[in-house]
């Protein structure tokens, strides 16, 4: 892997993970556990169709990390890795049948899926389905933020291929 490279994925990654600690100072308006608008998303989402996957899955993974140190509830980390292992591997294949220009459709599925994931470490965690009731709302949410989000993305591809940002052959 060349300096140029591992240049772009640090900076994505430190992208990511401002954009994560800058998204927990801001006070959630909906009392449901779980639910935001995932910002640091825009990243991932990014990353899985212009990097390859072991490379997504280094800045997801390094953000999510020092996300949960920096952010002071290193317990979440299960949560987190859960969802965003299901929204990695769900984008994955996503990615071989969605084009670029519908990105902000895989956003959403990939959004869905993650709080899918959360869901599933929850119920293993506290060892109920009780937590289950959330799902419903986190759908809901999840397909609003991930609409968000895939605007964002797609915004972002338009001005990265205008302004010929992080342009190279991989």
């Amino acid at each position: 892997m060349s300096v140029k490279r591992i240049t772009h994925l640090s900076l994505l990654t430190a992208i990511a993970l401002i954009i994560f600690i800058v998204e927990l100072r801001i006070p959630n308006i909906i009392p449901i556990p779980g639910v935001k608008l995932g910002l640091a998303n825009i990243v991932t989402v990014y990353a899985m169709y212009h990097y390859s996957t072991k490379e997504t899955l280094m800045i997801v993974f390094v953000r999510i990390l020092l996300g949960s140190i920096f952010g002071g509830n290193i317990s979440t980390i299960m949560y987190s890795f859960s969802g965003a292992l299901l929204c990695l591997f769900g984008m994955l294949l996503l990615k071989q049948i969605i084009a670029e220009k519908y990105i902000w459709l895989c956003s959403i599925i990939g959004a869905i899926l993650h709080n899918t994931g959360q869901i599933t470490a929850a119920i293993l965690i506290m060892k109920t389905t009780a937590v289950i009731s959330y799902f419903p709302f986190l759908i809901i949410s999840g397909c609003i933020a991930g609409t968000f989000t895939g605007i964002c993305v797609q915004m972002l591809i338009i001005r990265v291929k205008y302004n010929h940002i992080f342009h190279y052959s991989m």
